[in-house]
């Protein structure tokens, strides 16, 4: 039997229940990759990699889905701090796991700007595409402009995310 594998990319910057939203319609996948920006293909500015992982696992060990694993590939393949893309990742992601059926997890706003995607018709004719909108709107932008304004944001993320943010401080100047 094929091994099904979802590659869910995001800036993770920080993971959101948002995040969550769509991951817990994933479970009929045997693992869901998810894999960090490393470097931003659309230039958005980001925590540093290593903290943002950080969070991920984080995130991860809180919502306790069999599936669920940190993905590192971006920064593995990345060269000159140059943009790594969807196609390279899976490109290397299918190489690592050459027997495997791939599926690119992408959020509506990026499946209606699909074809901007670099190589997006290669990526169509090789690999399966799901679109899986989040079903709770919770963003990342909320949790970092709760922080910026003082609010809670327990109420936005897990509990190991927020522990992270709250004792590194992160967020609460211009760092991403």
């Amino acid at each position: 039997m094929t091994k099904k594998i979802a590659v869910f990319g995001s800036a993770f910057n920080p993971p959101s229940l948002g995040h969550k939203s769509v991951l817990e319609r994933l479970s009929h996948f045997d693992q869901v990759l998810l894999v960090p920006s490393y470097s931003h293909a659309w230039g958005k500015v980001m925590l540093n990699y290593d903290s943002r992982c950080t969070m991920v696992a984080a995130f991860i060990a809180d919502l306790n889905f069999a599936n669920l694993s940190l993905c590192r590939i971006e920064e593995a393949i990345s060269q000159n701090d140059k943009p790594v893309t969807t196609y390279d990742v899976m490109r290397s992601l299918q190489n690592e796991h050459q027997s495997a059926e791939l599926t690119f997890i992408v959020g509506p706003d990026n499946f209606l700007n699909f074809s901007n995607f670099y190589r997006a018709k290669d990526i169509l004719s090789h690999w399966q595409i799901l679109s899986c909108p989040e079903t709770l709107p919770i963003r990342s932008t909320d949790i970092r402009d709760n922080i910026v304004k003082n609010r809670p944001i327990s109420h936005l993320t897990t509990p190991g995310v927020v522990r992270i943010i709250t004792s590194e401080h992160f967020y609460v100047a211009s760092d991403g």
